[in-house]
């Protein structure tokens, strides 16, 4: 009996987890991108395949003569600079924080900014599917108070905080 009673629970909490997912993702009231250009240090990010290897990850954004933002992504891989160059464009008017981003075409990819420093200090990049996450800042070192208050916002809007990994930053020279 009391196994039943076990299995049964077990297949109740399992089913209630599998169906509950978290609230659509929200991105911040606006993001004015003269401001939002510039040079931006990964701090940390949910592992990609693509960055496998690198270390000291920046990205520098430029606007375009067509209003597009160029986009310079560099790492240090193998103890030399790796670059991939995009660009991205404004999807919603109306916040200026969900972009699309494509470094080779036809692909292409959602870029959010879901959470921004007052003074632009800060960001974090992710995308519906939530499968993806950075956290930039403006120097390569973020003040760790600062990061554990982003990492507790990111884990309370439902993001599996645990899959974060510290960008090693500090070793080029460029």
């Amino acid at each position: 009996m009391k196994q039943g009673f076990l299995l049964v629970t077990m297949l109740l909490a399992a089913c209630t987890t599998i169906g509950r997912q978290p609230p659509p993702l929200e991105v911040v009231p606006a993001v004015d991108l003269s401001r939002y250009i510039g040079r931006w240090y990964e701090i940390a990010s949910f592992p990609q395949w693509f960055q496998k290897g690198c270390t000291d990850s920046r990205a520098e954004y430029r606007i375009r003569p067509d209003g597009d933002v160029e986009v310079l992504n560099s790492c240090l891989r193998d103890g030399k600079v790796d670059t991939a160059k995009g660009k991205a464009w404004v999807v919603d008017n109306a916040t200026n924080a969900k972009l699309k981003v494509t470094f080779f075409w036809p692909f292409r990819g959602d870029y959010w900014i879901i959470d921004l420093g007052k003074d632009y200090e800060h960001a974090v990049v992710s995308a519906p599917s939530m499968n993806y996450l950075w956290i930039l800042s403006r120097t390569p070192q973020m003040n760790e108070q600062r990061y554990q208050e982003i990492v507790a916002r990111l884990k309370d809007r439902g993001f599996d905080v645990e899959r974060l990994i510290r960008t090693p930053q500090g070793n080029r020279k460029d």
